[in-house]
């Protein structure tokens, strides 16, 4: 597994696609993925089909990071929300992600409980709350090697001035990357990039339609960010081949006219290395 840290610092921006079971880690890590972004709304869609109100739990999610590190060699990264709590929650929350294999967690300014009405205008909790929750996280992190990312929501509820000062508290409170989320112009960019960029990585969100002034990752990375998300491109990718698929075995009673694009179950059993597994097993002698 890389070394996250030393990858980070490195000019090459890290490209983190969002995954939402095993099995879409396992697939990102085949593509080449040096590392996975466990995603909160994508894990809430696909796990719960539920829209990302905060609905999961920690021990909920503390379970599928587990089950994704146990099936993949890359480093995953996960949005952790507020914290699922109070600075006593943020601390029980980290060490068992830690002991679950994450390698860092991100954690969001946004108040516990999301308001359905205001979406789009993020609360926040105050400042000094904020920084407990990050102090917190990193007292209980086993080692620095477990990163802690801050999250400011303030673009999206406030202005700049409020996410910069945000900002500057969390990157003084001991953060190990830097996320400010909603950036929509380079302007706002620019000002995000001269006031950390020199001094910790810097996080960016290329979601599909969400507002990002960059089209790609070397755009990102060539002002200034370390780290691009891609939280729903692969939920998106997969919603629209199920619908396909399931539209034409209801339609046609069949799938042939999807079968080129269609992995088999031959391949399938390929990701997930289904002979390999076989062969593993049987140094044990017949499981039957």
């Amino acid at each position: 597994m890389i070394d996250l840290t030393a990858r980070l610092a490195s000019e090459k921006i890290l490209v983190a696609p969002g995954v939402y079971d095993p099995l879409s880690a396992m697939i990102a890590e085949q593509a080449g993925a040096e590392a996975v972004f466990v995603s909160g709304a994508m894990v809430a869609m696909a796990q719960y089909g539920l829209p990302d109100f905060g609905l999961g739990t920690a021990s909920e999610l503390v379970d599928l990071v587990a089950r994704i590190v146990d099936r993949v060699g890359v480093p995953a990264l996960v949005d952790g929300d507020q914290g699922f709590g109070n600075a006593a929650h943020v601390q029980r929350f980290v060490r068992a992600l830690a002991r679950a294999g994450a390698a860092a967690v991100q954690i969001e300014d946004q108040v516990a409980v999301k308001p359905v009405s205001m979406l789009g205008s993020r609360p926040l909790v105050p400042i000094a709350e904020m920084v407990g929750k990050l102090k917190a996280a990193l007292d209980a992190r086993p080692s620095d090697a477990f990163l802690i990312s801050a999250r400011t929501d303030a673009l999206s509820t406030t202005d700049l001035n409020d996410a910069l000062e945000r900002a500057e508290a969390y990157v003084a409170a001991g953060c190990d990357l830097l996320f400010v989320e909603g950036v929509r112009t380079r302007m706002q960019a620019d000002a995000i990039v001269a006031h950390f960029g020199a001094r910790i990585p810097l996080v960016h969100n290329l979601l599909e339609s969400g507002g990002s002034p960059y089209g790609d990752a070397a755009e990102a990375e060539k002002a200034g960010f370390a780290l691009a998300f891609f939280p729903a491109s692969g939920l998106g990718a997969a919603a629209d081949g199920l619908r396909a698929a399931y539209a034409a075995i209801v339609r046609d009673g069949g799938t042939q006219t999807l079968r080129a694009r269609m992995s088999s179950f031959s391949e399938l059993n390929d990701i997930v290395g289904t002979a390999a597994f076989s062969e593993r097993l049987g140094h044990y002698g017949d499981p039957q």
